[in-house]
């Protein structure tokens, strides 16, 4: 198929379907109402006391590292630091002395929305990686668990429990053969993943002139993040008493958290509601409740849950700061901005 037409199937996919429009046209009433809030609570930058813990509450800059650290250990990964100038041999024996073994993830420290993470399966991807950046990094055991899921939880100061507003379930970019077509044709038959074909193109992914097996599912994208194909499906049928008390006991270990979305991967849903799940992330202020993505959830629909939670955050930021949590500056909130990806 030319590549022009492709594009063409591609925009008009995108401009019917409101969750691959960009974030920022999606946001604009959100930002309004920002503004209101902030003019009421005459600073800005008010949601940075969500989380007295965590810096700048984790709206923008907030050190993934940092916050992992914050967790029991036993639920984060094997996760370690490592800042510029970026060279192997010395990445290498940082991963060794931490036990840390290919395949690994990698992705900046201050990073948002899948920024430059990767899924690195030896040191030459390792140091084609380094090469590509100036940012200190992570590098995370991988964890390979079938199912990945993002947990929204919150709760007001001084309540002795908050609650789970939302789980989104992280179904990973896949084609299945039918023993006729390559993977590249496969793709082109699919809305979703026809939008991720020109990227592997240009990686010059060798799956691509294959020819699966009927029956036979390619995984094309290891890394549950929207941006490179995850669907997004609402998983709050999920959330019941027993997944409100595990994250209650789990938030309640996390000194200064009130707010945010835990992105994690478990063996089943038993294992979600047991606690038995590695901690891949947790996001601060700046979460969203990702359910909203899903396919078929309306942008009227996603407004009201956005809206609540923006409520919310506005709402435990108000409730710290009458406890004596300041309010990030004006000035903070612009390096903050600065420190983030979005100005890159």
């Amino acid at each position: 198929m030319p590549l022009a037409v492709v594009a063409l199937q591609n925009f008009w996919h995108k401009l019917r379907h409101w969750e691959y429009w960009p974030w920022y046209i999606v946001y604009l009433p959100i930002f309004a109402y920002w503004l209101w809030c902030g003019l009421k609570a005459r600073a800005l930058f008010y949601m940075s006391a969500a989380n007295p813990g965590f810096a700048y509450g984790g709206i923008l800059g907030a050190s993934k590292k940092d916050i992992l650290d914050k967790l029991p250990a036993e639920l984060v990964p094997t996760t370690i630091l490592q800042s510029p100038p970026h060279e192997l041999p010395r990445t290498l024996r940082a991963m060794q002395a931490a036990g840390l073994n290919f395949p690994v993830i990698a992705k900046p420290d201050v990073g948002e929305r899948g920024f430059r993470v990767a899924l690195l399966y030896n040191s030459a991807d390792l140091e084609h990686y380094l090469q590509q950046t100036t940012d200190t990094i992570i590098l995370q055991e991988y964890i390979d668990l079938p199912l990945e899921v993002g947990v929204f939880y919150y709760r007001l100061p001084g309540d002795e429990t908050g609650q789970v507003s939302s789980v989104v379930v992280k179904g990973l970019l896949k084609v299945t053969g039918d023993g006729h077509h390559s993977v590249a044709q496969l793709m082109q038959g699919n809305p979703r993943a026809r939008l991720q074909l020109r990227r592997l193109q240009k990686k010059n992914d060798q799956r691509l002139d294959a020819v699966p097996q009927p029956g036979e599912e390619v995984l094309l994208e290891p890394i549950g993040n929207h941006v490179r194909g995850t669907t997004f499906l609402d998983g709050t049928h999920l959330i019941n008493e027993q997944l409100h008390r595990t994250f209650n006991h789990l938030a309640h270990q996390i000194d200064g958290f009130y707010y945010g979305r835990f992105d994690l991967r478990c063996a089943n849903v038993e294992a979600l509601y047991k606690g038995n799940f590695k901690i891949l992330e947790l996001n601060g202020a700046a979460s969203e409740p990702a359910h909203i993505y899903a396919p078929g959830f309306t942008l009227l629909r996603a407004y009201g849950v956005l809206f609540r939670h923006w409520r919310t955050l506005y709402q435990i930021s108000r409730a710290n700061h009458r406890q004596g949590v300041p309010y990030m500056s004006w000035r903070m909130g612009l390096e903050a901005i600065r420190r983030s990806r979005f100005l890159r």
